[in-house]
């Protein structure tokens, strides 16, 4: 793969959406990042960022979280699915954590390597390689490019990679994404994938990358009629 077109898509991409707020300006608290992540899973960032905000305003801390009936948390979650799953997770997470460390923060993560990061909280039931990469980016302001299943999508659809999932995408896209872009290279594939690269129907006609793009469909979804749609740019984790 040519690292020069892998540098024009990101430049593009950052001069049409901008840079984004990075993690270390602010230090937020890290499990506050780890659960929004967690509830993220399976939904839109705009559902998953009011089931956040519910647990705070309804609950409380993550101490009263963890003591919670488990149907209230239920309840105050249900808006971003799979509440059921992702409750039950929540609280065996914040109960191990208070078990091994007597404390509901992870600011201990912040004195290890990104692999002693990834290696301690992998033993969580839920929590995956891509919910522990935005751990280390929005948390801890760490040069790491998360991949979920829309940015696997979009890398390969466009031609940067040929991987078969996330994962594999994920350890491909180390070699290839400068480590000064990843943070922000990820932000702008996740707001390019859900106003132009759509999954369904890709708006090829308004694609500022399509010169530099090798999906084979992209000429007959041009000449196709479509109608943009104003453009969807919240990310939870900068706003968290």
């Amino acid at each position: 793969m040519s690292a020069l077109r892998v540098n024009k898509v990101i430049y593009i991409l950052e001069e049409h959406f901008g840079e984004q707020r990075k993690a270390s300006r602010t230090k937020p608290k890290l499990m506050d990042i780890l659960i929004a992540t967690k509830l993220s899973q399976n939904t839109t960032d705009k559902t998953s960022y009011i089931a956040f905000r519910n647990l705070k305003e309804n609950i409380g801390g993550w101490e009263d979280v963890m003591n919670a009936p488990l149907p209230k948390i239920k309840n105050s979650i249900k808006v971003c699915g799979l509440a059921n799953t992702k409750a039950v997770q929540i609280i065996e997470m914040l109960q191990n954590v208070k078990r091994e460390h007597g404390n509901l923060t992870l600011n201990h993560l912040r004195k290890l390597s990104n692999d002693e990061v990834y290696d301690e909280l992998l033993k969580h039931k839920g929590i995956g390689k891509k919910t522990i990469s935005c751990l280390l980016a929005f948390g801890m302001g760490r040069d790491v490019f998360p991949v979920d299943t829309h940015v696997h999508r979009i890398m390969n659809r466009i031609g940067l990679l040929d991987t078969k999932t996330p994962d594999e995408t994920f350890e491909a896209s180390k070699e290839i994404v400068p480590d000064k872009h990843k943070v922000n290279f990820h932000t702008n594939l996740i707001r390019f994938g859900r106003n132009v690269c759509k999954a369904l129907n890709p708006l090829c006609e308004d694609c500022m990358i399509r010169h530099l793009c090798e999906y084979k469909q992209k000429r007959s979804i041009m000449n196709s009629e479509h109608k943009a749609k104003a453009y969807n740019n919240f990310i939870i984790l900068e706003n968290v």
